[in-house]
């Protein structure tokens, strides 16, 4: 499973790998945490016909744990090309797996979140997986700190941040 969406997109959402529901779909983030990645994306201004979303990985890993890194090497150029072909104004990553794969950083998540990073020259905003959230009842203070990373994308896809 490639990803989805506007191939013109402005902002391209990326995740780590397809879960169940989205390997028995052949699409992506479609089951709780898509739901929720949805309600991010109206909250945004934006539907998902809008966006693109993808993930590092295209096929679901083993009793779906985390990809290793040989997995996520060797699909990472595809999602290399797929950036390539969509060019968006932004990437947002959604969770470890992806925000170490566009930044190349091995920090934690909290402390890559808040600020831009590039993935060559596109800007890439860190922020928490959808699934994060669910597996922690969606608190208050951590869909806080999600808005305030949308919020960033939202300054970068409106030009009112400039790479330095």
């Amino acid at each position: 499973m490639l990803g989805e969406g506007n191939p013109l997109a402005e902002i391209f959402f990326v995740g780590e790998a397809p879960g169940a529901q989205e390997d028995a779909t052949g699409r992506p983030f479609v089951g709780r945490a898509g739901e929720l990645l949805s309600r991010i994306i109206k909250a945004m201004g934006y539907s998902r016909d809008e966006v693109y979303i993808g993930n590092v990985l295209k096929c679901r890993p083993p009793g779906n744990r985390t990809p290793t890194e040989e997995e996520q090497r060797a699909c990472f150029p595809y999602l290399k090309r797929q950036i390539e072909v969509i060019k968006p104004k932004v990437l947002v990553a959604l969770g470890r797996v992806a925000a170490v794969n566009l930044t190349g950083q091995r920090a934690t998540l909290s402390s890559m979140r808040g600020r831009v990073h590039y993935f060559g020259e596109i800007p890439v905003v860190v922020t928490y997986h959808p699934s994060f959230l669910l597996q922690r009842g969606e608190p208050k203070e951590l869909k806080k700190l999600v808005w305030e990373d949308m919020k960033l994308v939202l300054r970068v896809v409106h030009g009112e941040i400039q790479k330095i």
